[in-house]
């Protein structure tokens, strides 16, 4: 057997390897031959007595072991990347730098407005590319191609590291002229009709099926919870467009309240408290280990942190 030194130098072949599950990519990433790195994924199998990755119907695919080993190499290829990161400070004031944010429509409209001032103040050189969830896949973000990924995840990749902004309540929008505002009861809550507005998925954009309430998110699960359902009239992705069409006078809008505090001024809508519970959500920030100690991105994940504990 080769000796252990040589084949954890082989460690970043698999940590790429276990990302694209192509080796072609793989080696084309790594700037190496095709036969460079078929060469490395035999060493690999062998040092860990695993294939690693098989030939299926759907490509290569990571063995059990590979999926053990995947987070480990990752927290061993990121200490090495700090012990050898210049010890250099980001100077936020001078730096030209193009950050890649996917963030829902959600968290665009209520925290990313107040990240872009501050940054307008503090780093005039930093440009913003907001991109919306299905512009991403999880794979995007895991290689560092997208720096953040601000959303609400039912799920995402062990390997991400994370951190929750905030924690936001439920609050309705009905027309001032609606006559259900003065009496906002369950039951004509739910003899209205209503716009459903959320996220789409992570890497694609989905249709939605009204009759799977499972996947019709935290309102509609609540409701189910008290064997009832709504009235849905409107489906969008697009928080704005839904405030548009709680004016009108025969709609109801449920969303976080954060979003809908957007409207306080608008003397065309009120606020409602939602007459049945409905579970907090939290708004998370993602990103790849591969990114973890750049000074640059701790310093941009520090402000949009700093940004959410000073919002209200």
């Amino acid at each position: 057997m080769q000796s252990t030194k040589t084949d954890l130098n082989l460690l970043p072949y698999l940590d790429v390897l276990l990302r694209e599950r192509n080796v072609t990519k793989a080696a084309d990433q790594l700037g190496i031959t095709q036969p460079a790195m078929s060469n490395g994924l035999a060493r690999l199998r062998k040092f860990f007595n695993d294939p690693l990755l098989v030939r299926t119907s759907e490509g290569m695919t990571p063995t059990e072991r590979a999926v053990e080993l995947q987070p480990l190499i990752r927290e061993v290829l990121g200490k090495v990347d700090q012990m050898v990161q210049p010890q250099t400070e980001f100077d936020a004031g001078e730096v030209k730098q193009v950050f890649r944010i996917m963030a829902s429509d959600y968290a665009e409209s209520t925290i990313l407005s107040s990240v872009l001032r501050r940054l307008r103040e503090e780093a005039p050189g930093i440009t913003l590319d907001i991109m919306t969830p299905s512009d991403v896949s999880f794979n995007d973000v895991e290689q560092g191609r997208v720096d953040l990924a601000i959303n609400r995840f039912d799920a995402m990749p062990q390997s991400f590291h994370q951190k929750t902004i905030w924690r936001d309540d439920f609050t309705c929008l009905v027309s001032a002229e609606n006559k259900i505002a003065k009496k906002f009861t369950l039951e004509k809550y739910l003899k209205a009709q209503h716009v459903w507005v959320s996220k789409t998925g992570m890497g694609v954009g989905v249709g939605v099926d009204p009759e799977d309430v499972q996947r019709l998110g935290w309102v509609d699960e609540a409701l189910t919870k008290l064997g009832k359902y709504r009235n849905i009239a409107v489906f969008t992705r697009h928080y704005h467009v839904a405030m548009l069409l709680a004016e009108q006078n025969d709609l109801i809008v449920t969303i976080p309240t954060r979003a809908a505090n957007l409207q306080a001024t608008n003397s065309r809508v009120v606020m409602k408290k939602p007459p049945f519970k409905i579970p907090a959500i939290e708004l998370k920030m993602a990103w790849s280990p591969l990114l973890q100690n750049n000074p640059g991105h701790k310093w941009m994940r520090r402000l949009i942190v700093d940004v959410a504990e000073n919002q209200t």
